[in-house]
């Protein structure tokens, strides 16, 4: 079997088999095809997609690839979230410690940016000495002495997507939803949770654009799950303006601090209660989802969640008094000032230009070996349905004196949408599935 058959049979429009699934994902794991097969090979199955069975194939042959964790010993009921990725999208830093504050074992294995969305991981590593690598043995011993534990992905756990899913982020693979779906469950799976709750985004800021798109990739990375003999609970939401105030690792990190001492922005407190509340309730913490809910708000509320997350960070090496005092975080070395061109009404935001903004300013890569500066990002002040007036500033960019400051104030200028009318108000949580 060679793998250049491989790539030419799916150029060609062909269904791969599961041995030459295995094979190419055998061959990424041992590091014995090159990146340009790989590329040549990912970009192929891009354009020709795959059905449900090449997915599944694909999806446990890279679940396999690694060690797969039995985490029954430590917990029957572990949950653990994923999110497809976003602009401004910090939930998984509030939920996480906030659904283990509330009983639950949360094994939670999390990525880096990928396109023009914010990581997980990044946001994590603008805090000091924050370790997302442990080991197996550290990881199980975290869920033990924590509760919670958010890592990226070793290399013993599903090694074959972490090189993919970096080679995806710079050979413009990244929207497809059989990568997406094997790219995701194969790590989900390998941490070993029982349930799992996916927010599929769609609109301006997801990789799925439109409603259709994201009920196919909820039931795609469903079916996997349920498949594979998990629990899975999928929540499409709206995406079409950034999440909160903040874009940008550091400023991101802050807000979530914000949110877990009950002070952070509407939006992100709606949507981690929605799937805090499912988790609790998949997790029996609690007998019904509306319970649920209402035991998220008992945790913020009395601080446990905040404390939780102190703990965690802690546990994995990082410096949690920039948690207590979040003005030790690293501050950008210019502020700008995004000034409306007109009065009116918000009426739109593109969130990948917002997205694409922040990592010209540095906050995330443009290419797999950039280095991301935490400091930067971008302070969102005006959004969606927002009265603004002509000259009022409606963003204010946190810039290094080497990023793309122009050119990032235009390309956010030339995302926002100011119109004579509001527009019509969108739910945030559109379907459960």
């Amino acid at each position: 079997m060679r793998v250049y058959d491989c790539i030419q049979k799916k150029r060609d429009g062909s269904v791969l088999t599961a041995e030459e699934i295995e094979f190419i994902v055998a061959g990424v794991a041992n590091d014995t095809i090159p990146d340009y097969q790989l590329s040549a090979f990912l970009m192929a199955a891009f354009i020709r997609g795959r059905n449900p069975e090449e997915t599944a194939h694909y999806t446990r042959a890279m679940m396999a690839s690694g060690d797969v964790l039995d985490l029954s010993d430590i917990s029957p009921v572990t949950v653990d979230k994923h999110s497809t990725g976003g602009v401004g999208d910090k939930i998984s830093l509030v939920l996480a410690p906030a659904v283990a504050a509330a009983g639950a074992i949360v094994p939670m294995m999390s990525g880096r940016g990928l396109g023009h969305t914010g990581g997980t991981l990044d946001k994590l590593e603008a805090i000091p000495g924050y370790r997302i690598g442990l080991s197996v043995d550290e990881f199980r011993a975290a869920l033990r002495e924590v509760g919670v534990a958010i890592i990226g992905q070793t290399g013993r756990l599903a090694p074959a997507d972490k090189k993919l899913y970096a080679l995806r982020d710079v050979t413009a693979t990244v929207d497809s939803i059989p990568l997406i779906t094997g790219s995701i469950m194969s790590k989900k799976l390998a941490a070993g949770p029982a349930s799992i709750v996916m927010d599929v985004k769609w609109g301006s800021g997801a990789f799925m654009r439109t409603i259709e798109d994201a009920r196919a990739l909820a039931a795609s990375l469903t079916a996997v799950g349920r498949h594979m003999g998990r629990k899975v609970t999928s929540f499409i939401t709206d995406m079409n303006q950034p999440l909160g105030r903040m874009v940008g690792n550091a400023l991101e990190t802050i807000e979530a601090v914000e949110c877990l001492q009950g002070r952070g922005p509407a939006d992100i407190m709606e949507l981690t209660r929605v799937q805090a509340g499912e988790m609790l309730f998949m997790a029996g913490r609690a007998p019904s989802f509306d319970e649920g809910c209402t035991l998220f708000d008992r945790v913020i509320a009395d601080g446990s969640a905040f404390e939780k997350f102190v703990s965690m960070v802690e546990n994995q090496g990082g410096d949690a008094g920039y948690l207590r005092d979040v003005s030790r975080f690293p501050a950008a070395a210019e502020r700008i000032e995004v000034r409306a061109k007109q009065s009116g009404f918000i009426q739109a935001m593109d969130s990948v230009s917002i997205g694409i903004a922040s990592i010209m300013l540095g906050g995330g890569r443009e290419r797999s070996e950039d280095v991301i500066d935490h400091s930067v990002g971008i302070e969102v002040l005006k959004k969606c349905g927002d009265q603004v007036a002509g000259d009022e500033p409606i963003a204010i960019l946190h810039a290094s004196r080497q990023s793309k400051t122009q050119a990032a104030l235009e390309r956010y200028l030339a995302a926002v949408t100011i119109g004579p009318a509001a527009p019509a108000a969108r739910p945030l949580v559109v379907e459960r599935i």
